[in-house]
């Protein structure tokens, strides 16, 4: 007698129904596990910003401590960049001499500081249309093309909405897409520049140098073009800022920029660089001979005193604002942030803006 098949049926369909009903339960709770670690990651995560955050303020406030010690050293009544705050080995100051600028713990993390004072460059709101034309000239940018571009920047920075020659106004920056009005005021930001006709991304980073930090410190090497002329492997990043003071440190300028100025050749430029470098023409370490005040210029092969009167209106050698980047960093976790100092004097050293990426 053959045995009906309907219960085997409904057995294997119940068998299928438990099975689909465990793995929904197990995909349910496969999720929430997955849902709860996510959430103790975020709170992990909330509990460590402040902590981070709390880091950066420390590496500011190091800063602080350390530039205003560096003004207070009677042995150094200049900036360079064999001072402590530079990251250079010269030391003369007992209460700086156990101070670390990397890898300093607090609490559950670390923190580094790096310090770039900003009167190693032009500001770009005080440069003269003489200072930019020559800039843009050793970077290479074509004659007409820079002419160009140096009235578009006086125009973008005055008060008015009358273009110059060969410059460009509100008229022109309305008919953009998106449309946005001329400055016609102080650049606050160096990345200002790229609103500006003519600048492009090239010139304001430099060739092959797309995106670039504005902390960026090496120095704008040169070369010699096919002409026989010297450029500069730069941008305008590399060459000016908005917010330093009027005069360029003599001990932190690059050679690229000291040739902004007219009378400065590159030969003349590099024997400024070897003078402060010391015997062993490194910056940085003990040895260096910082210029005291711009008058020891007179010690650089080619220059003559009526020169070196003249380069007084351009030189100091001391910084006055310096911009700090403090990388935090608790376990895995890390985040980098820039604050912005004004040394006035060292019982007055202002925090002008903190941020973080």
């Amino acid at each position: 007698m053959k045995i009906p098949a309907e219960p085997r049926l409904e057995s294997g369909i119940a068998l299928v129904m438990v099975m689909a009903v465990i793995f929904v339960l197990a995909a349910l709770a496969g999720g929430m596990a997955y849902s709860m670690k996510i959430e103790i990651r975020l709170a992990q995560n909330h509990q460590s910003e402040a902590e981070l955050e709390w880091l950066g303020r420390s590496g500011i406030e190091l800063a602080r401590y350390i530039l205003a010690q560096e003004m207070m050293t009677p042995a150094q009544p200049y900036d360079a960049l064999n001072q402590k705050w530079a990251g250079g080995s010269a030391c003369t100051n007992e209460n700086l001499m156990d101070i670390s600028l990397e890898d300093n713990r607090l609490g559950r993390g670390t923190f580094s500081i790096k310090i770039v004072d900003q009167e190693r460059k032009f500001n770009i709101n005080t440069s003269d249309q003489i200072l930019l034309q020559q800039a843009l000239n050793q970077m290479g940018v074509d004659a007409a093309e820079s002419s160009a571009i140096v009235d578009c920047l006086m125009d973008w920075r005055d008060g008015d909405d009358h273009p110059l020659l060969s410059g460009a106004e509100s008229e022109y920056y309305l008919s953009l897409e998106p449309p946005y009005y001329a400055k016609n005021g102080p650049i606050d930001d160096i990345h200002e520049l790229l609103l500006v006709r003519g600048i492009s991304r090239e010139i304001f980073f430099g060739p092959g140098r797309a995106d670039r930090s504005i902390l960026a410190s090496d120095a704008p090497s040169t070369y010699i073009d096919e002409t026989g002329q010297v450029r500069i492997q730069a941008g305008l990043i590399d060459l000016f800022t908005p917010i330093s003071g009027r005069l360029v440190n003599i001990n932190t300028a690059s050679a690229a920029v000291l040739q902004f100025i007219p009378g400065i050749d590159p030969v003349i430029a590099q024997g400024i660089i070897r003078l402060r470098a010391g015997p062993d023409g490194v910056e940085g370490n003990e040895d260096d001979t910082p210029f005291r005040n711009p008058g020891e210029l007179i010690n650089v092969p080619g220059m003559g005193p009526q020169m070196v009167a003249q380069m007084a209106r351009y030189f100091t050698v001391r910084s006055g604002t310096f911009e700090v980047q403090v990388e935090a960093r608790i376990g895995s976790y890390r985040r980098l942030y820039t604050g912005l100092l004004r040394r006035n004097n060292p019982r007055d050293i202002q925090l002008l803006y903190f941020t973080w990426d």
